[in-house]
Order: C-alpha cells, then sequence, then structure tokens
C-alpha cells in the first residue's frame, strides 16, 4: 500500500514539475543567425503549438515564424514566434510580427556576433519537432550576462501562500464543521451501541432460569 501511495505522490509531483517547467518563462543568451516563415501542418504534437493569431481562422496548417540561433556553447536553439493571444500560457502576447522584425535586425556573424538574451516558454525536442516559443528579446552586453528568475520566485511565493491560505482555511472549516458533526455522529453510534448492549443484558436475564 505504502508503494501505491507514493508512486500516486511521484506522478503528481512529476507531473507538477514538468507543468510548470514547460510554462513559466525561461531565459537564454544566443546569437540570431537567421528567420524564416514556414508553413507547418499540425499532427499528433498539435497540442504543444499556439492557438492562430487573434483573428485568424482556424485550420490544419499555417504559417509559423521561426527564430534561429546559436547559443554561447556553440550548439543551435530554434525558436517558434507564435502569437499566444488570450489563451493559455497567459502571456498575451500579440507582437510576434514585431518580435520577427526585432530578430532579423539582430541577425549577427560569429565573428560580430550581436548576443541577446530571449525570454521563452516550452522545450526544444528534436523527436517530436516541438519547439519553445520565444516571447520577446534584446540585446546583451555579452555572452556571460544571466538573468535572475524574479517573475518564477515571485510565482511560487505568492502560489505559496494561496496554497497555505486554502490550507487554512480548510482545517478552520474542519474544525468548526467536519470534525463536530463527526463527533456527534460518533456519539449517536456510541449511544445505539450502549442501547442495544443493555437491551441484549435484559434478554439474557429475562432468559436465565430463576
Amino acid at each position: 500500500m505504502r508503494i501505491v501511495k507514493w508512486t500516486f505522490f511521484t506522478i503528481i509531483a512529476v507531473l507538477l514539475f514538468s507543468f510548470f517547467h514547460y510554462t513559466l518563462p525561461q531565459h537564454d543568451i544566443v546569437r540570431v543567425v537567421g528567420t524564416e516563415n514556414r508553413r507547418i501542418d499540425f499532427g499528433e504534437n498539435s497540442f504543444f503549438w499556439a492557438s492562430p493569431d487573434v483573428g485568424t481562422a482556424v485550420d490544419k496548417n499555417r504559417d509559423v515564424f521561426f527564430i534561429q540561433t546559436i547559443r554561447v556553447n556553440g550548439k543551435p536553439m530554434v525558436y517558434r514566434n507564435e502569437d499566444t493571444g488570450w489563451g493559455w500560457p497567459p502571456y498575451f502576447k500579440l507582437d510576434g510580427s514585431n518580435l520577427q522584425a526585432q530578430a532579423q535586425s539582430l541577425i549577427s556573424s560569429a565573428e560580430n556576433p550581436n548576443w541577446v538574451g530571449v525570454t521563452h516558454y516550452g522545450w526544444r525536442n528534436e523527436f517530436f519537432t516541438i519547439f519553445p516559443n520565444a516571447i520577446s528579446m534584446r540585446p546583451v552586453a555579452g555572452p556571460d550576462v544571466s538573468f535572475f528568475p524574479w517573475f518564477n520566485l515571485i510565482f511560487f511565493v505568492v502560489l505559496a501562500g494561496v496554497l497555505g491560505l486554502l490550507w487554512r482555511m480548510w482545517a478552520q472549516f474542519r474544525e468548526r464543521t467536519i470534525d463536530p458533526a463527526l463527533d456527534s455522529i460518533g456519539d449517536t453510534i456510541d449511544e445505539i451501541d450502549d442501547r442495544a448492549a443493555n437491551r441484549l443484558r435484559v434478554i439474557a436475564r429475562r432468559g436465565q432460569p430463576r
């Protein structure tokens, strides 16, 4: 039974970690090397693509912006550039075309690099053809620049506070409502048991020979 319980909690923890890791913003230092507009036919991986731009008809395929970059370690990273609109995750990104123009203006070579800080969410997976979605980008001083995840820190602090408040409300509700009701039920059951026991004693006494 303990194995089943710990397996259940482990699965829940992994799902929550994956959800937050995919959804919350991350930061990369990259060098932009190209941009393109590609026609995408959505299949089994459509869950990992954003909804069509606001005002655009829903279809099984559409044009998607891509931003091609090189990381500080020399490895390539390709971002999709899709508006999130009013959907999930709630970044309310409506300026994908402007971001594409900005990315084109930041293209640089290895000999004369322009390092850029990219804020994005999502994962890159070659097997499932999944790309992280670029939210914003801005030039930075150099490849050694780092970003402190202030948003993520504040988010988890607020989340912990909300969960603590809900737990406290539940504890008070249980203390004031559920526990007294359970105690009352327990007392009633005890009274019924006592009455039944007394009745059995009376019946037993009547059945004894005098």
